[in-house]
């Protein structure tokens, strides 16, 4: 998964070269912190805290198969590999027809600055070549307008509107129903 592709971003300046790995116990923290922000709730379909117990379990038993786990989590670095960037998941993995759904988390850190992008089409890439998918998804809210840009960016189709499909506590947000053909 260290392949780099060539492509460069639309902005004149190169995208920044990114590294697909596997979770490792030092990753932790970076979990904790991701699947506990509530910021990221409101986006997802997920609005339950994690204890570092229950987040250690998963990293421990989680095989990497996508397979065998029906979901694959990937941890994105610069491409140094020293520093984590954020999170690329592959879930509701449907082996029958060979499509499984996209997440992606950046670190606040390195968003606005191409990683999101370059992530994406280091998973395209991962998911065409070595998983052999057919086709992957997005759920991306509405107003979720600099996710829905990298997901464009990167040859995402937006195919369907789903209506009041995310509830924050206080509001339903549309999706945007996002296909990639691999």
């Amino acid at each position: 998964m260290e392949k780099n592709s060539s492509l460069s971003s639309s902005c004149s300046h190169r995208r920044p070269f990114v590294l697909l790995r596997a979770m490792e116990p030092e990753d932790l923290d970076l979990l904790y912190r991701i699947e506990n922000d509530y910021d990221l709730w409101r986006v997802g379909s997920t609005n339950v805290p994690y204890s570092r117990y229950v987040l250690h379990d998963y990293i421990a038993n989680t095989t990497g198969d996508i397979f065998t786990d029906k979901q694959l989590r990937l941890i994105i670095t610069d491409g140094s590999g020293a520093n984590v960037v954020g999170i690329a998941d592959l879930v509701n993995f449907n082996p029958q027809h060979l499509r499984a759904e996209v997440g992606l988390v950046i670190e606040k850190a390195y968003r606005g600055q191409g990683y999101g992008k370059a992530a994406m089409e280091e998973l395209i890439t991962y998911a065409r070549e070595v998983l052999h998918l057919h086709q992957l998804y997005a759920l991306v809210a509405r107003d979720n307008a600099d996710c829905l840009r990298v997901f464009k960016a990167v040859g995402f189709q937006q195919n369907a509107q789903l209506k009041d499909w995310l509830y924050d506590g206080k509001e339903y947000h549309d999706v945007e129903f996002l296909q990639f053909l691999l």
